[in-house]
């Protein structure tokens, strides 16, 4: 029997937006119990040669133990953005379906990120699918709670496209920024054996002693729950976003040792 390998999706390095290494990410996955992590750092960011430099580190730091799975995220019109992970080839184009075909073609698993509320009615108009939606991103979402339509719009698209997953990611930039959403699967560690688990849905997203599946089918009162706390996390969210740009209209910089907390909060 294989062991429980415990990862985690969507992070972002140095090499992008993030404030971290891909060492300090090893040092800080590792003490986490980690034995894998999907890499989504920003194509926009990348030319031939960094983007081999890039994949050479993940290789480098990866050991018998703990594996990095580099991949990239690619920014598409009206700023949606579709995972790649897996993917190490840059794309010329922004259309989303385009994007979703171009990782699809590497072998990778495309998977819409964080998607806007507005962006359903455009998705749901796709002919194109990809593999998954990130139903709960903690960074966009909070750590409380996920949306509960981003499930429903993911459970919708699994009618037309079965095997379509859900996917659980930190998007995780900040040093201070909130890190307990997980992933676990049992198979080899080896990127093919991960990226084949995660393509065939044979994973959970963890949090806590919360399980989710990958189906993405979830009791009416647990998708309720969520509702309630999404709802009270997103006021305090709102209310602090609002006051942000009250001060900064004023002139009033936000002290960035309060940012970094409110990031670790929220």
């Amino acid at each position: 029997m294989t062991k429980a390998l415990k990862g985690a999706l969507h992070v972002h390095s140095t090499y992008s937006d993030g404030e971290f290494s891909l060492a300090e990410l090893r040092d800080i996955f590792r003490n986490e119990g980690c034995d894998f992590v999907c890499m989504t750092d920003h194509a926009e960011h990348f030319d031939a040669a960094k983007l081999k430099k890039y994949q050479q580190e993940c290789e480098t730091l990866s050991t018998e133990s703990f594996f990095f799975i580099s991949g990239l995220e690619y920014e598409c019109e009206r700023r949606m953005h579709i995972l790649g992970y897996g993917a190490t080839q840059l794309a010329p184009y922004q259309n989303p379906q385009t994007v979703i075909r171009h990782i699809d073609q590497q072998g990778a698993i495309s998977v819409i990120a964080h998607p806007k509320d507005e962006f359903f009615p455009w998705i749901e108009e796709f002919t194109t699918l990809p593999q998954g939606i990130e139903v709960w991103n903690s960074k966009y979402d909070g750590r409380y709670a996920p949306r509960p339509q981003t499930f429903e719009l993911q459970q919708r698209l699994r009618q037309r496209k079965p095997g379509l997953n859900a996917f659980y990611g930190q998007d995780l930039h900040w040093k201070r920024q909130y890190r307990g959403l997980f992933v676990e699967l049992h198979c080899e560690l080896a990127q093919p054996r991960i990226l084949e688990a995660l393509a065939s849905g044979a994973y959970a997203g963890r949090k806590g002693e919360l399980e989710l599946p990958s189906s993405g089918s979830l009791p009416t009162e647990t998708l309720a729950q969520f509702s309630e706390v999404q709802k009270k996390s997103h006021r305090v969210r709102t209310f602090l976003k609002d006051g942000k740009k009250i001060l900064d209209k004023a002139g009033v910089k936000v002290p960035a040792s309060l940012k970094a907390q409110l990031r670790r909060i929220f």
